[in-house]
């Protein structure tokens, strides 16, 4: 192991990470739903980290306006699909972590099936079907999940494990059907995302790692006054998704 010791050594001289704790990460697996704004930087920093294996699920391709903050790619890859371009990058990085790409969006069988094959699971989505659809499976498979968003000046992030007796994404966010905002119309500081989606990848490093407990708290992120705000989530008993989930 000793060009990993050489790779990673400012991790691994860390007593809370240690051999150990990059072993485990080396044999950990990370489901990144979208390679956008958010998935951009923490697949970077989960790669970098040494996470083992990570799966991407995607189904845009790069456009110019990407380029502003989704940091992965690069102007040559403008029209390219997002997954094989954000791969390649990752690879680039790391030649020792295994990529996977299942194609977007995923439903029904094939959302369980990579859900199924992850430690983990992040968040990086930008729309609220496919939030529900993958808290939902989540709660299913019994699988932690990092949730992130990011907006103007404005970001959010919560590790949702109902599995131990944490809320989930529902118990925050019912499914009213209310319009949501997006970069596009309202806009967003690259900046503002980025240290988001890092936040993402933390939260998801500790939680692969057993340090600390992020469940149950909603962090919430004013980038113009530099200000975080955290609050307590209480699970919902009566919650139609993970209201009849029991903890172990």
């Amino acid at each position: 192991m000793s060009a990993d010791l050489r790779r990673y050594s400012r991790q691994i001289v860390l007593p809370e990470v240690g051999v150990n704790g990059q072993q485990l990460l080396q044999d950990s697996t990370a489901l990144v739903i979208g390679v956008g704004g958010l998935g951009a930087v923490a697949s970077l920093y989960l790669a970098g980290a040494g996470v083992g294996r990570l799966l991407l699920s995607d189904r845009d391709r790069v456009e110019l306006s990407n380029l502003q903050r989704q940091i992965v790619y690069r102007q040559a890859d403008v029209g390219r699909d997002k997954m094989q371009a954000s791969a390649e990058q990752l690879r680039a990085l790391n030649a020792q972590i295994e990529v996977d790409l299942r194609p977007g969006p995923l439903q029904g069988a094939a959302l369980r099936a990579a859900i199924d094959a992850a430690d983990i699971v992040l968040d990086c989505s930008d729309n609220f079907p496919t939030r529900f659809a993958l808290n939902r499976a989540c709660v299913d498979a019994r699988k932690p999940l990092v949730s992130a968003a990011a907006i103007r000046f404005e970001g959010q992030l919560a590790l949702f494990d109902s599995a131990a007796g944490s809320a989930c994404y529902h118990c925050l966010y019912p499914e009213t059907g209310e319009a949501q905002e997006t970069c596009e119309d309202a806009g967003v500081l690259g900046p503002v995302v980025g240290t988001v989606g890092a936040m993402q990848a933390l939260v998801a490093l500790k939680r692969l790692l057993g340090l600390g407990d992020d469940r149950g708290h909603l962090h919430l992120w004013d980038a113009l006054r530099m200000h975080w705000r955290t609050l307590k989530l209480p699970r919902d008993p009566g919650c139609p998704v993970c209201g009849g989930a029991v903890a172990p």
